[in-house]
C-alpha cells in the first residue's frame, strides 16, 4: 500500500509542485501579472498548439483515438454540463449562474490534465490526450460561451458568434492541422520537428507556473458558498459520476486512467478571465480556480490510488 501511495505522488507531485512555485514565484515578487499575461498568451497561442500538433503527429490515431474514447468523453462533459446548469437553475442566483456552471463543470484539461497524463503513461498518454484535447478545446470553449453568453449583458449568444470564437482558437488550430499528417503519416523534416520539440517543452511547465501565479487566497476568503459548491461539483461529484460511468462502460488501462485525470482536473484559469470579459462574478470565478485547485492535490492522488489498488487503471 506505501510503495502504491509512493508511485501516486510520483506521477501527480512533479505537476502540483510546478503550480505552486507559481504562487512562491508571485509572492516573491520574481514573476507580476504582466509577466504572467505574456506567459500566458504565449502559451495559448503558440507553445500548446505545437505540443498539441506534436503530440498527435507521433501518435498511432488508428489505436490512440478510439471512437468509443471521444463518444464517451463528448457525452459525459454534455451530462455534466447539464448537471451544473439544471444544479443551478435550482440553487443559484440568476446573476451568478453562468460564472458558476463554468467553474462547476470546465477543467484544466489542457494543461494540468494533459501534465498528469504524461506524466502517468508517458507518450502514450500523451497521444491519447492530445487527441482528447481536440474536443476538451470544442466542447468546454462552446459550452462555457453559451452559458456565459445567456446570463451576461454583453456576449452574444447566436450560433455563428460561437462558431467563429471556436474556429479561429489557436488550440483547436493546432489540433485540426496535425490529423492528416497522423492520419495518412505524413512525413516532416527531422530539424523541424527538433525545433518545434525545443518549442514545445516550455509549455507545460511555463502553463503550471502561470496558473499558480494567478491563484489568490484573498478570492478564496470573499468567495463563499457558491464557490464551494461549484468546487465540490467540479471535484467530487461529476469526476465520481463520470469515471464510475466510464467503468461501467468497460474503459480499463490507460483509457480509464486519463478519462478520470481529465475529469477531475481543476476547474481552468481561462474561466476567470472569460468571466471577466462576460461582465460575470470573476471574484468568484478567481475563487473557484484556488478552491479546485487546491482540492486536486488530494483528490487526484486519491482516485489514482483508488484505481491503481483495484487493478483497473
Amino acid at each position: 500500500m506505501l510503495a502504491l501511495l509512493l508511485q501516486t505522488l510520483a506521477i501527480t507531485a512533479p505537476v502540483f509542485s510546478m503550480l505552486f512555485l507559481g504562487v512562491l514565484l508571485r509572492r516573491v515578487g520574481w514573476i507580476d501579472p504582466t509577466f504572467i499575461s505574456t506567459a500566458s498568451a504565449l502559451v495559448f497561442n503558440a507553445t500548446m498548439p505545437v505540443m498539441l500538433f506534436l503530440g498527435i503527429y507521433h501518435s498511432d490515431l488508428h489505436s490512440s483515438a478510439r471512437p468509443a474514447v471521444l463518444v464517451y468523453f463528448c457525452l459525459a462533459t454534455l451530462a455534466g454540463f447539464l448537471c451544473a446548469w439544471g444544479w443551478a437553475l435550482w440553487r443559484v442566483p440568476r446573476g451568478e449562474r453562468g460564472v458558476y456552471v463554468q467553474g462547476a463543470f470546465r477543467g484544466n484539461n489542457g494543461i494540468v490534465g494533459l501534465a498528469l497524463a504524461t506524466s502517468l503513461y508517458g507518450a502514450h498518454g500523451l497521444a491519447l490526450g492530445s487527441v482528447l484535447a481536440a474536443l476538451v478545446i470544442l466542447c468546454y470553449n462552446t459550452l462555457a460561451t453559451v452559458v456565459l453568453a445567456v446570463y451576461s449583458p454583453v456576449l452574444k449568444s447566436d450560433p455563428l458568434s460561437i462558431a467563429r470564437q471556436v474556429l479561429v482558437n489557436p488550440l483547436i488550430i493546432g489540433v485540426l492541422l496535425a490529423l492528416p499528417f497522423a492520419w495518412w503519416g505524413i512525413p516532416l523534416p527531422d530539424w523541424l520537428l527538433t525545433s518545434g520539440e525545443y518549442f514545445a517543452r516550455m509549455t507545460l511547465p511555463l502553463a503550471l507556473i502561470c496558473i499558480g501565479g494567478t491563484l489568490s487566497l484573498a478570492a478564496l476568503r470573499d468567495s463563499g458558498a457558491l464557490a464551494l459548491s461549484a468546487s465540490l461539483m467540479k471535484m467530487v461529484w461529476l469526476p465520481l459520476l463520470c469515471t464510475l460511468g466510464a467503468w461501467l462502460w468497460g474503459f480499463r488501462g490507460a483509457e480509464l486512467g486519463v478519462l478520470f485525470l481529465y475529469f477531475a482536473s481543476p476547474t481552468a484559469a481561462a474561466s476567470y478571465v472569460m468571466a471577466r470579459a462576460a461582465q460575470g462574478n470573476e471574484v468568484l470565478a478567481a475563487a473557484i480556480v484556488v478552491i479546485t485547485t487546491l482540492v486536486a492535490a488530494l483528490s487526484t492522488n486519491i482516485g489514482l490510488f483508488i484505481l491503481q489498488w483495484g487493478g483497473w487503471i
